[in-house]
């Protein structure tokens, strides 16, 4: 199997380190709550590196909330389906209709990118099966 590249692993949710093993249990639209393994199965790194720190990833989550409610308007708008104040709810339906949507997607991705982009000395090493955290 070949190696996948930094943008593969990510937007499969593999390890940041040893891109091999899965971050998630299931996929982002299963019918039960999402779970991030505590370990990789691959090369054992422990995903959540410190007490708390996937506090941090709502941070993230709402921000790609934000950009996710900005685009929806923007699209409604363009794509003619703009509504008039008097419509001001159906308006709201597409906005929160999306985010709803899109929120086990943001889940799993402020997480992803939490790892990958956010923690200092976390990098790729192809070597990784000889490491075994504790």
């Amino acid at each position: 199997m070949a190696e996948l590249t930094k943008l593969q692993a990510f937007v499969q949710a593999k390890c940041p380190r040893c891109r091999k093993g899965d971050i998630f249990l299931g996929n982002a639209y299963a019918f039960r709550i999402q779970k991030t393994n505590e370990y990789c199965p691959f090369c054992n790194l422990r995903f959540e590196r410190e007490p708390g720190f996937f506090y941090v990833a709502m941070f993230v989550s709402y921000a790609m909330s934000v950009a996710e409610i900005i685009s929806i308007a923007v699209a409604t708008d363009v794509l003619g389906l703009n509504l008039s104040y008097e419509n001001l709810w159906y308006y709201l339906l597409v906005i929160f209709s999306g985010v709803i949507l899109l929120s086990p997607m943001n889940y799993r991705y402020s997480r992803v990118i939490l790892l990958y982009f956010l923690t200092p000395g976390l990098h790729y090493d192809p070597n990784s099966a000889s490491f075994r955290e504790k």
